[in-house]
């Protein structure tokens, strides 16, 4: 390579072959499912404003103050490159009218953006596929969500993972809790990180999902949300669990799972690799697979009405990774030339072969000689050589009689 060729930017992937197979994979099925459940699909902008990030995400936050690529366009605008799906489907919710169709299931999938510091299965662009159900208070909507998750990672063969759930109660079980924690922690304060004294006063929730030896010290005896929990609180809790376990959906309680921001309710979880498993081998620290909550204040940070909603969101090159590499599409079909003059006909066949579903391909380059050598090593169920004699031979070791037939009827 030329010292003047440009180099991939920092952060960014060029994906192929196997892994680009892999990724394939993880869509794919994630759009089966996805239509198994009747999410809609839905196109987001990579383009928002900033300010649907700034007041759905928080200024405060590291996303908003750190990570996000942000830029002036020539009208002066400032714009953004989606670090995230909700806040746009939130925007988009609100601006185009969606209440009409409440409740709405949608899902996408897309690049998203974040300035940070590129490690194993995290990049500075990066994919994910996102489903959200919005308008629904129910907690029958979160049970959905979570089987449809379930069924999705059971779907891609990724095992040895588990869901991890927890309540973070109503408006006024949050609050209330929210209180006794910076009571609790205000104690001790001195003795904390550095990040978690700052989280303090702003977000001492988010206290309790540290990772500092310092803070794990005092997580032990910390204000637990059950003894703050009110009564249709932990009634839709219940009905949560009672759904899943209906569901056939295993789950453990984590009573540290947190989410930082004022706007979630009720249910969050995450999927996480079992200690020990291939999977946390696979993944090292990014230990979560998929993750989500219920986020029934979010529309009102955007100035719309309250509006129920919950959803979940994964990383695509983390699920590629769990499901291991994957081969190209095996092929039904090889057309061989070895004849030149053939050629037409080989395009005819193979436009014939295509249209009734079978996958094929042409060879019709190099050495005459040879073509038939590169078909076997594609290892095809059949092959189909075309001769000068105007004649043709079908080899196979595993002769698929559909296939077969198609052959004969355009031979």
């Amino acid at each position: 390579m030329s010292k003047n060729t440009p180099k991939a930017i920092r952060g960014t992937q060029d994906i192929f072959g196997p892994d680009a197979e892999a990724f394939a994979f993880v869509v794919e099925t994630f759009e089966r499912v996805r239509k198994l459940y009747r999410f809609r699909r839905v196109e987001m902008p990579v383009l928002e404003k900033t300010e649907v990030f700034s007041r759905a995400i928080g200024e405060t936050t590291d996303v908003v103050s750190k990570e996000m690529y942000s830029f002036e366009d020539r009208g002066g605008d400032s714009l953004t490159l989606r670090p995230e799906f909700t806040a746009g489907i939130a925007r988009a919710y609100l601006t185009n009218g969606w209440q009409q169709h409440a409740p709405l299931k949608i899902a996408t999938h897309g690049p998203l953006f974040r300035y940070e510091r590129p490690q194993k299965g995290r990049y500075r662009q990066f994919h994910q596929i996102d489903a959200e159900i919005i308008g629904a208070a129910e907690p029958q909507a979160d049970v959905e969500l979570l089987a449809m998750a379930d069924q999705l990672l059971k779907e891609l063969r990724i095992e040895g993972v588990t869901l991890h759930l927890n309540t973070l109660g109503d408006a006024d079980s949050r609050e209330n809790w929210r209180a006794a924690l910076v009571d609790y922690f205000r104690a001790v304060q001195d003795e904390l990180s550095e990040d978690s004294q700052q989280r303090l006063e702003k977000n001492p929730l988010r206290i309790l999902d540290s990772k500092d030896r310092r803070d794990k010290a005092f997580l032990t005896d910390a204000p637990k949300i059950d003894d703050f929990l009110t009564d249709e609180a932990l009634a839709f809790f219940e009905s949560v669990t009672s759904g899943l376990d209906a569901a056939g959906v295993k789950w453990q309680r984590a009573e540290n799972l947190v989410r930082g921001l004022d706007y979630y309710r009720h249910t969050a979880f995450e999927f996480i690799p079992d200690e020990g498993s291939e999977a946390a081998e696979a993944l090292g620290a990014q230990s979560t697979v998929l993750g989500g909550g219920r986020y029934d204040g979010l529309m009102e940070s955007l100035g719309g009405a309250p509006t129920p909603a919950v959803g979940w969101a994964a990383g695509i090159e983390r699920l590629a990774m769990l499901v291991g590499e994957q081969g190209e599409p095996a092929c039904d079909l090889i057309i061989v030339v070895e004849d030149d003059d053939r050629v037409a006909e080989a395009i005819g066949a193979l436009k014939a072969a295509r249209a009734e579903g079978f996958v094929a391909e042409l060879v019709a380059a190099g050495s005459p000689r040879k073509r038939f050598d590169k078909a076997v090593k594609r290892d095809p169920v059949v092959i189909l050589s075309l001769q000068a004699d105007m004649g043709h031979r079908i080899t196979t070791d595993n002769l698929d009689a559909p296939v077969l037939g198609s052959i004969r009827h355009y031979n």
